[in-house]
């Protein structure tokens, strides 16, 4: 019987133990969480499972664990330099990853389901959402899965048709015969460098989801980005372009277009800022492509399509300002997307920071009205924008929210887009989201009731 360390128990890793155990395999749990609580809840999903949890071990124990298991499956948030990795590595440990045990355990099925996937530094989630919708405009039953609330491996046991799988570098970093028909890298910027080694390692944890393509396979490339497009080649696969100027699909006039000509008019679409063009594409690309939708297919799931919030998602409008939540927007790279799709920003950015040079946000310096310096990384927004705009510094949400407000002028757009992470403040990009909403809405409401009063 195989016995693999499922360490870190979160969602995913609660999934891979789950999935492991359902088919007849052993699991030994462990995670970092040392707090009471987490630890009466890992005992109590291991007692559950049959099997057992074995809390933080420290080095020498670890290594006995190890030596006694057969793989080694680290969840998602366990970064390549922690000591289960490395003790892994010595041991010649398999390691493998969520959607690596996923795609192995699926390749077994009689007719395996086809499989789409998407990975970049930004745009990977509404890009994976997009693809999803237009399986489902082409009559499939298909979920959106992997870096999202639903792996991979937890959705094998659905009545799924079709994958459209969200492949972060975390997950791709250990797979050895994961592929998808048809996948898209949309971009690359330095990101997560406190999970990665090294901007290089991240380089090549993405390259993963084209190590093993197949020569009748789809590697879908943004259009005249040369290190993507050369690892595409390197792959075998056939290669595809997308570009809001250029690319086998492509915006013209107003429309986008496939190999084949027309998809859809940009004005048919819910919104069209420029990163949702380019997510339509590419999303167009890898569902065609593959040959489990038709343009038609493409265009009625385009037109009806919602993202998920957080995603430059508009909040309210008042006195000629828009509000917008961005709190997904975890690295400049992120943000600077954001920055582009307005002309008069006041901008609430901070965080905790995952190791970035922050100064790169500063790159739009003719839209920025001010910024507003929140969390951990206060200090780094405040140099990085000090000779571009104005700049203050809050020390809660409510204090940035009403030093924007202050701020901000008839035409200006107020956006939280953050450029750093929410764990210095919050669990979550969600929760940071939310406290923004609260806080805008409850600032306007505010100023509504004055009015109303005088």
């Amino acid at each position: 019987m195989t016995t693999t360390l499922v360490y870190g128990l979160a969602i995913a890793g609660r999934a891979v133990a789950k999935e492991l155990v359902a088919r007849g395999q052993s699991v030994v749990l462990a995670d970092d969480s040392i707090n009471e609580s987490a630890i009466a809840a890992h005992n109590q999903f291991a007692k559950e499972l049959g099997s057992r949890f074995v809390g933080s071990p420290n080095a020498q124990r670890l290594r006995e664990i190890i030596d006694q298991v057969d793989l080694v499956s680290p969840a998602p948030g366990v970064p390549e330099n922690h000591q289960v990795i490395e003790i892994s590595k010595n041991q010649n440990k398999i390691i493998a990853s969520e959607i690596e045990l996923a795609y192995q355990f699926e390749q077994l099925a009689a007719s395996p389901r086809p499989m789409v996937a998407v990975t970049g530094t930004d745009g990977k989630t509404t890009t994976t959402l997009m693809a999803a919708a237009i399986l489902k405009s082409a009559g499939l039953r298909a979920l959106a899965v992997g870096n999202t609330e639903l792996p991979l491996i937890a959705s094998l046991s659905s009545d799924a048709q079709a994958f459209a799988i969200e492949c972060s570098s975390f997950r791709l970093m250990y797979t050895k015969k994961f592929r998808a028909k048809a996948s898209v890298w949309l971009n690359l910027a330095p990101d997560h460098l406190d999970w990665h080694s090294s901007f290089k390692s991240y380089k090549s944890a993405k390259a993963q989801m084209w190590a093993h393509l197949h020569s009748d396979d789809v590697a879908v490339v943004p259009h005249g980005d040369e290190i993507i497009g050369e690892i595409a080649k390197q792959s075998g696969a056939r290669v595809v372009s997308f570009g809001s100027e250029a690319g086998d699909y492509h915006l013209n006039n107003g429309i986008l277009n496939s190999p084949t000509g027309r998809i859809i008019n940009v004005a048919e679409m819910r919104r069209s800022l420029p990163h949702d063009i380019t997510n339509a594409l590419a999303a167009a690309a890898i569902t065609i492509e593959s040959g489990l939708a038709t343009k038609n297919d493409v265009a009625i799931a385009l037109a009806e399509f919602i993202n998920a919030p957080h995603r430059i998602e508009l909040v309210a409008t008042s006195r000629g300002v828009s509000w917008y939540d961005d709190s997904k927007a975890t690295s400049p790279h992120a943000s600077n997307v954001a920055l582009r799709s307005f002309e008069s920003i006041v901008l609430i950015a901070g965080g905790k920071n995952k190791g970035l040079d922050l100064n790169e946000m500063a790159c739009q310096p003719n839209r920025m009205r001010a910024v507003v310096a929140i969390g951990a990384a206060q200090k780094e927004i405040e140099s990085a924008f000090s000779k571009v705009c104005e700049v203050r510094t809050a020390n809660s949400m409510h204090e940035a929210v009403a030093a924007a407000n202050t701020l901000a002028q008839s035409g200006d757009v107020v956006l939280l887009s953050p450029g750093c992470t929410s764990y210095d403040w919050y669990a979550n990009y969600g929760q940071r989201g939310e406290d923004f909403t609260r806080e805008v809405k409850a600032l306007l409401a505010t100023a509504v009731a004055s009015e109303a009063n005088k």
